[in-house]
């Protein structure tokens, strides 16, 4: 950690008065994330700026005085992003929460990089729109931005990168800049909004964001189905991709999470391979494409297919994938789930799978299987002692050849997480030297010192 003289705390007090703390309790809460790591490094103070003008005056002096600065907001993130390994300055986003402007004529809003994709969605709802990228966590915008997030939803309506349009930015110099425009396309030079889409906080400080919205579906349609294998499951998902029917949502759990679910929830799913489905439209394309996927179901050796389009019915047809991950984490009271997240191409998704999961059996450390399959996305979660080290590295083993697997086949080695302090090896062998040594070349152009979020993405070379 980089001690912090008391001139330094004053001299944040006189930024944002008394959203400026050092307590251990809230620097402790700053320290940690949803990843397996737990706390390796504590902030030495944690800054809650309301404004633009106050994240310029933070990152001023923090820069000035040379010390590492840690955007921070929900705290959702998986893969060690948000911990501050370096110590230095936490800067919160959670009071930079305003809508700024709604405009439904152009299907477009500004919002600051603290509000969160629930208290989105709440605001747009007379509006007759929404904001469909759901990473499940109710995360912030920023955060979201900086990660470069998707989820669920991504197969019909895109990812962060496709939804965002206009970013404000603080940089190193301690000034915001403007990046990107509010319109649908632009070919003016070097998309830079896009670049910090991504970034993981190691360039900035995101600070507000301008993205489309939709309009909300005259229809919704969800559809639980169930098969004898999660072969038949997978190559489900994989023709109705190919057969082009337009799924909202398309999700996989394996039978051995279904499980899990039931003991968490009491419930009794059929312990089964599943993939859970929505449609979105109007009721004669739902009931069309309710029609062709159920037929390509009942080819792949259905076991079981359940249909809802009352929101109370949608909403217990899925509850099985809602609660996966915490049923997952008491099914083995005290683990920390190491999480993989790595995307193929659709046509190999059903190799990729089905090793990883003969590898995770053949090792013997529980995990879970869900997966965004309609985008060739999925996360096994292997659950873990966190204070064994055989099972953090067995758990670690499996991950690299789940990874490697999946880079080998033309795939990525993160689908949505990002690479934050897990995955730099990762992405050195996704990308190569060459790649790693462009990244770093950015990176000390815009953060000449490196203290935006040190040691996340790229380190230095050394």
């Amino acid at each position: 950690m980089f001690p912090m003289k008391p001139r330094i705390f004053d001299e944040l007090r006189a930024i944002v008065g008394g959203r400026c703390d050092a307590s251990e309790a809230v620097r402790l809460q700053h320290a940690q994330d949803e990843s397996s790591y737990g706390v390796i490094g504590m902030p030495d103070v944690v800054v809650f700026p309301e404004s633009i003008e106050e994240i310029e005056q933070v990152v001023r002096l923090a820069y000035e005085r040379d010390m590492p600065i840690i955007p921070f907001g929900a705290g959702s993130s998986v893969e060690g992003h948000v911990l501050p390994v370096r110590g230095g300055v936490t800067v919160s986003l959670t009071r930079m929460n305003q809508i700024l402007d709604i405009c439904a004529e152009d299907m477009t809003v500004t919002v600051q990089a603290g509000v969160t994709r629930k208290q989105l969605n709440a605001a747009l709802r007379d509006s007759g729109l929404f904001f469909p990228v759901d990473p499940g966590a109710d995360a912030t915008i920023g955060g979201m931005c900086a990660t470069s997030a998707s989820g669920t939803t991504t197969v019909r309506y895109g990812t962060m990168k496709e939804n965002v349009l206009a970013m404000v930015v603080v940089l190193a110099d301690g000034q915001a800049m403007e990046l990107g425009r509010g319109v649908r396309k632009s070919s003016a030079g070097y998309d830079l909004a896009k670049l910090f889409i991504g970034s993981e906080g190691t360039l900035g400080i995101i600070a507000s964001v301008t993205l489309r919205v939709h309009p909300l579906p005259n229809e919704v349609a969800a559809a639980v189905c169930t098969f004898q294998s999660l072969e038949d499951a997978v190559n489900v998902a994989i023709q109705v991709k190919q057969a082009g029917i337009a799924i909202a949502r398309m999700e996989l759990l394996n039978a051995e999470t279904i499980g899990m679910v039931n003991r968490y929830r009491k419930a009794d799913y059929v312990e089964a391979a599943t993939l859970f489905v929505e449609f979105h439209g109007r009721k004669e394309e739902l009931e069309c494409q309710v029609a062709e996927f159920r037929e390509i179901a009942t080819d792949n050796r259905c076991l079981g297919f359940d249909w809802a389009t009352r929101p109370e019915d949608r909403t217990k047809l899925w509850e099985a994938r809602h609660h996966a991950y915490f049923a997952a984490i008491q099914s083995r009271p005290g683990a920390r789930a190491i999480s993989t997240d790595v995307c193929v191409p659709i046509s190999k998704l059903l190799e990729v799978i089905l090793e990883s999961e003969n590898d995770a059996r053949q090792v013997g450390i529980p995990y879970f299987l869900v997966g965004h399959v309609g985008d060739g996305n999925f996360h096994f979660g292997y659950l873990i002692d966190p204070a064994s080290h055989a099972e953090r590295l067995a758990a670690e083993r499996l991950n690299e050849a789940m990874v490697y697997r999946a880079i080998r086949l033309g795939g990525t080695c993160s689908g949505e997480h990002g690479i934050g302090l897990h995955k730099k090896e990762f992405l050195r062998r996704q990308v190569g030297d060459r790649g790693i040594d462009l990244m770093r070349a950015i990176k000390k152009a815009v953060d000449p010192k490196w203290l935006f979020n040190p040691m996340k993405v790229v380190d230095p070379q050394t």
